[in-house]
């Protein structure tokens, strides 16, 4: 009898134990799965990957030097955050640009939703390495747009590729996703700065 006793206490330190492990198991993975974006963001800041970098910031303005005898292909890619009832997308899918050259190209943003709505597009860069190349004198992306039900509307981005981009990168392709961000359009811009004269963007 003594020893069921015993075998019977044993099992439930066992058990207690297995389950003291899995409850902590489980929180380190819910910790890891939320500290992976803040350590995205870190690693994006530093090496400028995923084209997060002091590229997507606004210049006041650039001094154009158009390299003649050098072509680099700009790719322009769009899309809307799953659910979100937009239609987005670049005038040209693609342009041939000569570096320390401004150029323009619009983009166009129709909100089908039956209601009011307020998005901002998350930009990118590919090749990475490219980021810091890129000069933005003007982009919708810096702002919060907000659309009536049904609304269209014309956004212009002005840029130059700068002419110190490395000569291996032939093609730079520039991303955008619109989120919806809610009801104002006041709200502050995620750390964009007006790199020529160093003041903070309203978003």
């Amino acid at each position: 009898m003594s020893d069921t006793k015993d075998d019977n206490a044993a099992d439930e330190r066992i058990s207690a134990g297995l389950i003291a492990k899995l409850v902590i198991t489980t929180l380190a993975m819910f910790g890891f799965g939320f500290a992976l974006v803040p350590l995205y963001e870190i690693v994006c800041e530093i090496t400028g990957f995923n084209g997060r970098s002091e590229g997507l910031s606004l210049v006041a303005s650039v001094d154009e030097a158009p390299v003649t005898d050098r072509t680099v292909r700009v790719e322009f890619l769009t899309s809307v955050n799953r659910g979100m009832p937009w239609e987005f997308a670049a005038t040209q899918d693609s342009i041939t640009v000569h570096p320390g050259k401004l150029y323009t190209v619009e983009f166009t943003a129709e909100n089908s939703a039956g209601r009011d709505m307020v998005g901002q597009a998350r930009p990118s860069v590919a090749p990475w390495d490219a980021a810091k190349y890129l000069r933005k004198t003007e982009c919708f992306c810096f702002n919060r747009q907000p659309m009536q039900a049904g609304e269209t509307k014309v956004m212009p981005m002005r840029f130059m590729l700068d002419p110190e981009l490395p000569a291996h990168v032939d093609t730079v392709t520039l991303s955008y996703t619109f989120f919806e961000v809610g009801d104002s359009a006041q709200a502050p811009a995620d750390n964009l700065m007006l790199a020529g004269a160093g003041t903070a963007l309203g978003n």
